[in-house]
């Protein structure tokens, strides 16, 4: 590779000590000359100009990093100012430490003395009018369940980022693992129901993020987005996004009553008719007292409800709610247009799932992927898409917890590809997978062009 970047980088880190800056210069083209010379080596190699990219100005970054920056820009967007309250906890404090760095775009961070407290004041920084944020891995995720659940009855917007790791319990902190999905869905005591995203890729953190924001805010509800340790600590190129392009994701907060009855009350639970939202009432606005907490309530007034219809009912529409999310449709990746087996994927399989199925196809055989970042609600057109494959194949970091619920929703025999070594799939093992259930179905060659 060229090495003017190096030096460059080299000159600009010691821009202070001239003579160390020019030893470091001097070493570096000492160890290029030599690797440029010796005869030790059998095999060289050259990094050729990355074609596939889209041009435009890239940086080296990591899941933790981009989780981070897309929390900062979410504030930005929103208009809001952010409060992330976390407990440190492997894979997850770098981000901590990276907003703890950005004070001037309006973050506020608090490491808490535990992961109870850390969730605690970022749903009240939430109920405050600020963007509520947490972070953490599995344990404290379990942790963090109760007040979850208050955030899902006090119907207000927080983003709570879990960066799976192995377990259970303690498990194996440095070690990646996809085995929070369940704990993410029906983790909590009652009907608690909570959006779900997960990215792909350390640099897609920075988009799910500002989607995870968006349904948050929106929908007035929080939101879990399922990272891992795989995507935390691994880097990619990563196209730096022009910030006129980001999303507006402005609230409304309520500034006057709005009591249909005309009583000059303000009623916290009146919902907006097309996204179910309550409206969100920043304490301390004239006119809008009001009580929320973790006792159910009654429609619309917000008053504590044990009425057995009433608990139905909001129940149900807090279901409604989460189940109207509005998500994009799941798009396949099938270049011949007639495979008849599909791999479906979450989280940081994307890497592995692609290798193998471009292996497969360079062996003369059809295979299509897909590969969801909304795991609840899953996108609409999810179950025609399933159902219009011979087979569905998913592999999994876990015993299988994406398969049970493609099968249980959906009523397909999704067949189940599971892993829980604390490594991700390698691409030879899942190629052989797939080359396998293709024999199966006996229809998986490719014409010959």
């Amino acid at each position: 590779r060229p090495t003017e970047g190096t030096e460059r980088f080299l000159r600009e880190k010691f821009a202070r000590k001239p003579d160390i800056a020019e030893a470091n210069v001097l070493a570096f083209r000492a160890g290029w000359n030599y690797g440029e010379t010796t005869e030790s080596f059998a095999t060289s190699y050259e990094v050729a100009p990355a074609t596939d990219f889209p041009p435009g100005r890239y940086r080296q970054i990591t899941g933790n990093a981009a989780l981070a920056y897309g929390v900062v820009a979410a504030g930005q967007c929103a208009r809001l100012p952010v409060f992330l309250g976390g407990y440190p906890i492997t894979p997850a404090s770098d981000i901590l430490h990276e907003l703890s760095r950005h004070k001037n775009f309006g973050v506020t961070t608090m490491q808490a003395e535990d992961e109870i407290a850390g969730i605690g004041a970022a749903l009240g920084a939430a109920y405050g009018g600020a963007l509520g944020v947490t972070t953490t891995s599995g344990p404290g995720l379990a942790l963090k369940s109760e007040t979850i659940g208050l955030a899902v009855m006090a119907e207000l917007p927080l983003l709570v980022i879990d960066v799976q790791r192995g377990g259970p319990s303690t498990g194996m902190p440095t070690k990646t693992e996809q085995a929070d999905l369940l704990q993410a869905m029906f983790g909590r005591n009652g009907e608690s129901p909570v959006p779900v995203l997960a990215p792909c890729s350390p640099g897609d953190c920075f988009t799910t993020v500002l989607d995870a924001v968006r349904i948050a805010l929106t929908y007035r509800t929080p939101v879990l987005l399922l990272s891992d340790g795989a995507i935390a600590n691994g880097s990619e190129p990563w196209l730096i996004p022009d910030a006129s392009e980001l999303p507006d994701l402005s609230v409304t907060f309520a500034n006057e009553p709005n009591a249909p009855d005309g009583s000059g009350e303000h009623w916290p639970y009146l919902r907006d008719q097309e996204t179910l939202a309550r409206a969100w009432a920043v304490p301390g606005t004239p006119g809008l007292e009001h009580r929320i907490g973790g006792l159910e309530k009654a429609d619309g007034k917000g008053n504590i409800s044990y009425d057995p219809d009433n608990h139905d009912r909001m129940t149900r529409i807090r279901q409604a709610k989460v189940d109207g999310v509005a998500v994009p449709d799941l798009e396949v990746e099938d270049p011949s247009g007639r495979a008849e087996v599909l791999v479906l994927g979450w989280g940081s399989t994307f890497g592995p799932i692609g290798a193998a199925c471009r292996a497969v196809r360079r062996r003369g055989h059809r295979v299509a992927r897909a590969h969801l970042r909304h795991l609840n609600p899953f996108p609409a057109n999810l179950g025609e898409l399933l159902r219009s494959y011979d087979k569905v194949v998913v592999p999994e970091m876990n015993l299988g917890q994406l398969a049970m619920l493609v099968r249980s929703r959906f009523l397909v025999d999704a067949v189940s590809y599971t892993k829980v070594a604390g490594l991700p799939f390698m691409e030879e093992e899942l190629a052989d997978v797939l080359l396998r259930h293709i024999g199966e179905t006996g229809t998986g060659l490719a014409e010959a062009a």
